[in-house]
């Protein structure tokens, strides 16, 4: 008999394999959303993510968090809490937070309109201009938010963590060894100035972006969600995935947003480089898969990248 609780995993691999069992998950979610008072709903699972997240009914999505990843359900709870009706696009209000058995969970309202991942081919120039400004500006206003007790503790720190294990952890991702020889003296090249740290979301793509049609027929940006990688970090940290996973090399797109979020006349070479050091000292950083998904830079260098998928310039 299947239990009406979710699996016990204790291990990534553990978590891996439940994560893939539908069978093994379903049986507990639906305890879970009786217990929440959602009986007599569709619960639906979303099909992509890092972790469980399921449609119930139209209204919420509950999003689970597995015995190892507690400190990103603190996190996601306590900053959807802070930023709710803050920002000038709707993120995830949270309606119930809590422990169900040991795996935690957040139950939080749906945000509504279609991910930018499937709308962005059917957008025009105009759409896109309008939703770099509306991205840009609320990039601003989100950190603008305090969130206490969010870390890491020290920012300068966790750089260095990361300068540390930087090109043994592009070597241990497959990066083709011309490029991996480049990392130390690029990285010595580029100057990250001292800064207070600010709420950073950390992946912001185009499928963490909702958009609707707008009035004039066109596309407004109506969401941002999946605060669970959410820190607090120097500002520019937060542009590495917007050019990444949003312009993707659109030089138009990137400066309208950066120009709306208050830029003005910074937007210049020596940021492209700053952004791509904050690239490779990511936590996530794979540079050997973000050069299969991205444009290639006119010569097999890291200025070159730099200038590349950061580009500037809409001449």
């Amino acid at each position: 008999m299947l239990s009406d609780s979710l699996p016990v995993v204790g291990t990534e691999a553990q978590f891996a394999a439940v994560r893939r069992d539908e069978g093994r998950l379903r049986p507990g979610v639906l305890a879970l959303c009786r217990r929440l008072g959602r009986r007599d709903v569709e619960v639906t699972r979303f099909p992509d993510g890092s972790l469980p997240v399921y449609a119930v009914g139209d209204r919420y999505v509950l999003k689970l968090y597995p015995p190892i990843d507690q400190e990103r359900w603190k996190t996601e709870d306590r900053v959807l809490r802070t930023i709710d009706g803050r920002l000038p696009v709707p993120t995830p209000r949270v309606e119930e937070s809590g422990e169900f058995g040991d795996w935690r969970y957040v139950l939080m309202t749906r945000l509504r309109g279609e991910p930018l991942t499937e709308v962005w081919p059917r957008t025009s120039e105009r759409d896109r201009d309008r939703l770099a400004e509306q991205l840009g500006t609320a990039l601003a206003a989100l950190h603008e938010i305090r969130v206490p007790a969010l870390g890491p503790p020290d920012w300068r720190r966790f750089l260095a963590d990361q300068r540390d294990d930087c090109v043994e952890r592009q070597r241990a991702r497959g990066l083709d060894p011309r490029w991996v020889a480049q990392i130390p003296g690029f990285l010595d090249s580029v100057a990250l100035p001292p800064s207070s740290p600010v709420l950073l979301h950390t992946e912001v793509m185009r499928e963490h972006l909702l958009v609707v049609p707008g009035p004039d027929g066109g596309w407004s940006l109506s969401g941002l969600y999946d605060f669970e990688p959410a820190m607090m970090g120097d500002r520019e940290y937060e542009f590495v995935s917007v050019g990444l996973f949003v312009s993707r090399g659109d030089a138009r797109f990137l400066r309208r947003l950066l120009t709306a979020y208050g830029y003005g006349d910074r937007l210049d070479a020596a940021l492209q480089r700053r952004l791509l050091a904050y690239t490779l000292l990511h936590r996530y950083s794979d540079l050997s898969w973000y050069l299969e998904e991205l444009p290639d830079p006119p010569v097999p260098t890291l200025d070159a990248l730099a200038a590349r998928w950061w580009s500037l310039d809409t001449s």
